[in-house]
């Protein structure tokens, strides 16, 4: 799908045509329209396809007056454990006074320019698109780390009383959730420290602070992942051992329990045997059997609990 927007008095306009300052999104776009544009600008045939290949990592590439940006975005999906956090890379090409994003599947940070929740934000100021749209990408980061950090706590308030894996299973997803955001904020940190010493910024010296400030949100996110992570290994590795001892005490008491009732059916079979016993000419011969079993029965569960196995 390909979809052009032009800032147009200070208001963001889809429009039908390339014009020169607008905005080209790609969304997993057909065959026929990324050699459409990769001929209408003559681009080097590798730059949009890039972007589609989710194995790709985070770079910047130049060839003449042609700049392509790759950067990993996160991106949130339910599965049967919950929601699981994974990144998807997307590409930004610069060419001809035109901006170039391509991406395989739908983003909230591109919608946040496409409905105009940014401020001061114009198609044909590239650069500073490039920078807010590496910031806000930076922001989606620690807000996603914010819900990983709130799920995991949820998750281990349920932990403390499981005997399932369940939970541990949800723990280990959301852990390597963090790999994937640890591993694509170095990737992303390395393409804005290439930033600072190309070209372009020097041209706007009022877009370096941005790029400062894009590069601090990058490094806190990857701050946070850090503790976020350790803190989660941690407290998997704890949880783990806590479902196991919950396992252990059940055990525990259902082998109490097998033992204390065990006693008066022993005695039963005894005086169910087909040879002469004790008290079988009695009259109450039933009730001291069954005293019998009652007391070795409270015996057997007094000392077990003694020896806190209840």
């Amino acid at each position: 799908m390909k979809r052009i927007y032009l800032t147009v008095d200070d208001h963001l306009t889809e429009i039908n045509t390339l014009e020169k300052g607008c905005w080209v999104h790609l969304q997993n776009p057909t065959r026929e329209e990324i050699n459409g544009l990769t001929a209408r600008f003559a681009l080097d045939p590798t730059y949009l396809p890039a972007a589609l290949d989710e194995e790709e990592s985070a770079r910047i590439d130049r060839n003449d007056d042609q700049t392509l940006i790759i950067v990993d975005v996160p991106y949130v999906e339910a599965d049967d454990n919950g929601y699981s956090y994974t990144t998807v890379p997307m590409g930004i090409v610069m060419v001809d006074d035109v901006i170039i994003t391509v991406s395989t599947r739908d983003s909230s940070i591109i919608t946040d320019f496409t409905e105009e929740r940014i401020r001061g934000f114009w198609t044909f100021k590239r650069t500073r698109f490039i920078l807010q749209l590496l910031y806000r990408n930076a922001s989606r980061y620690l807000a996603y780390l914010k819900q990983i950090d709130k799920a995991s706590t949820q998750v281990q308030e349920r932990m403390q009383h499981s005997l399932r894996n369940n939970e541990l299973l949800q723990m280990m997803t959301l852990e390597k959730s963090l790999v994937y955001f640890s591993t694509s904020l170095k990737g992303n940190e390395m393409v804005m420290e290439k930033m600072m010493r190309m070209d372009m910024l020097r041209k706007y010296p009022e877009d370096a602070e941005l790029l400062d400030d894009v590069i601090v949100e990058n490094r806190q996110a990857i701050e946070m992942c850090v503790i976020y992570r350790d803190i989660m290994s941690s407290s998997t590795d704890a949880f783990a051992s806590i479902i196991s001892n919950n396992q252990n005490t059940v055990m525990k008491i259902l082998t109490s329990v097998t033992v204390v009732l065990s006693v008066p059916t022993l005695l039963a079979s005894l005086w169910g045997m087909n040879t002469p016993v004790p008290f079988q000419q009695s009259p109450s011969g039933f009730w001291i059997v069954l005293g019998i079993s009652l007391v070795l029965s409270s015996l057997a569960a007094v000392v077990l609990w003694r020896k806190q196995m209840f």
